[in-house]
């Protein structure tokens, strides 16, 4: 079975790249969770945070906005203190700042998909890379939704990001035309 590259070295990346990776996502809360995690990763591997996934939802509340922008100063010391999250103060920080961002975005704007996938107009783009050398870091996409979160006050939001988190969300179709998923997710061959 062909996969994308970046996959074959562990079996929590297949498992992502086979059921995840790619796969259109219109929740609002698994919305919020992805792009917090997103941030978390800057810097890091994937995996790092594929690994630490399960300690995440523990340690954030099941990713429930509402609970975490509420967050006290002893929570956050506490968060800081867990080795089951990356202990870094400007990303757990930042945390909190996006749920407060998300829940003030989704009061005036209504669903946080319709908000992020209008960049898209709302459909997937089906990209033909034949290489992962071919694909973006970023694009005119994630440039404007980067800008828009970041004037709304989210962090850990640049462009670079914002297009892994439209990978990750099926906002765009990744995958080599190689790969077993890219038709699977509607590419075409």
């Amino acid at each position: 079975m062909n996969r994308c590259e970046w996959c074959a070295s562990h079996p929590l990346y297949i498992a992502y790249h086979d059921e995840e990776w790619g796969v259109p996502e219109h929740d609002d809360q698994k919305l919020f969770e992805k792009i917090i995690l997103d941030g978390a990763q800057a810097g890091l591997s994937w995996l790092t945070i594929l690994k630490k996934r399960e300690g995440y939802r523990r340690a954030f509340d099941g990713f429930e906005a509402e609970k975490i922008a509420r967050y006290s100063d002893r929570k956050m010391a506490a968060l800081l203190a867990d080795p089951g999250i990356v202990r870094n103060r400007l990303k757990v920080n930042a945390a909190v700042t996006n749920a407060r961002a998300y829940l003030k975005l989704r009061e005036d704007r209504g669903r946080f998909d319709r908000h992020l996938w209008q960049f898209v107009e709302g459909r997937t783009i089906q990209n033909r890379w034949r290489s992962l050398q071919e694909l973006p870091a970023r694009t005119a996409q994630s440039d404007a939704m980067s800008q828009d979160l970041q004037r709304r006050g989210f962090k850990f939001v640049g462009s670079t990001i914002c297009y892994a988190f439209m990978q990750a969300v099926g906002m765009v179709n990744d995958h080599v035309v190689t790969c077993h998923r890219h038709q699977a997710l509607g590419g075409s061959h």
